[in-house]
């Protein structure tokens, strides 16, 4: 026979589940914490924080050209991040892995492919494809509709933007020596925005292949 007496428990499975902001609540500590138990020992090993061989920091023109990248928005259409499935690494090359990308901040890795992963475009194509295909993509792939660039070329690099970015990053880990960044304005002088762009699209994923 059961007590009357008993005193009824004040937190219950019904409790919960008849309490929204309780139920959010919890859910988003069972959810931060199982969050931090997978991404806090990331920071420790060795394959994601150390940069795999052959990957540097950026020159300061590779540099100007992804922030050129970003500006324009091309990681609306193009991921840079191949995953380990044999239909992907057939078309683009060995999978991207987190050695990779250390001093990329932030990282281009995207979700979606309007155009084709970049990635392992690296040397692909040759300087002037890019500048071609940079003016007007139907020059050189007919069917394609990626929006034309063509005001890269008439834009120079403002020599003035490149020590202080490169600073930036050496507060945030990337090893850019004082060497570097004293000789960043005279490295990108003289230099457009499409020559900017298709040094870091000839750079991309040539560590791995």
């Amino acid at each position: 026979m059961s007590d009357n007496n008993t005193p009824v428990p004040t937190f219950s499975h019904e409790k919960v589940e008849t309490s929204n902001f309780l139920m959010i609540v919890l859910i988003l500590i069972v959810v931060a914490f199982g969050g931090l138990v997978e991404i806090v020992p990331l920071f420790f090993q060795k394959s994601t924080t150390e940069p795999v061989i052959g990957v540097k920091p950026y020159t300061a023109l590779q540099l100007a050209g992804r922030d050129v990248y970003l500006r324009e928005g091309c990681y609306n259409c193009h991921s840079q991040m191949i995953r380990p499935f044999r239909a992907e690494t057939l078309r683009y090359g060995h999978y991207s892995v987190a050695g990779e990308f250390v001093y990329d901040h932030p990282f281009q890795w995207g979700s979606k492919r309007t155009g084709p992963d970049l990635h392992r475009v690296g040397g692909r194509y040759s300087d002037d494809w890019h500048r071609i295909h940079l003016n007007n993509p139907r020059d050189v792939v007919p069917e394609s509709n990626m929006p034309a660039y063509p005001w890269l070329e008439k834009t120079l690099v403002n020599p003035a933007d490149m020590a202080p970015r490169m600073k930036a990053l050496r507060t945030v880990g990337v090893p850019y020596t004082d060497e570097e960044i004293a000789r960043a304005a005279a490295d990108v002088k003289g230099k457009n925005e499409a020559d900017a762009l298709v040094a870091y699209l000839q750079v991309m994923g040539r560590a791995l292949k």
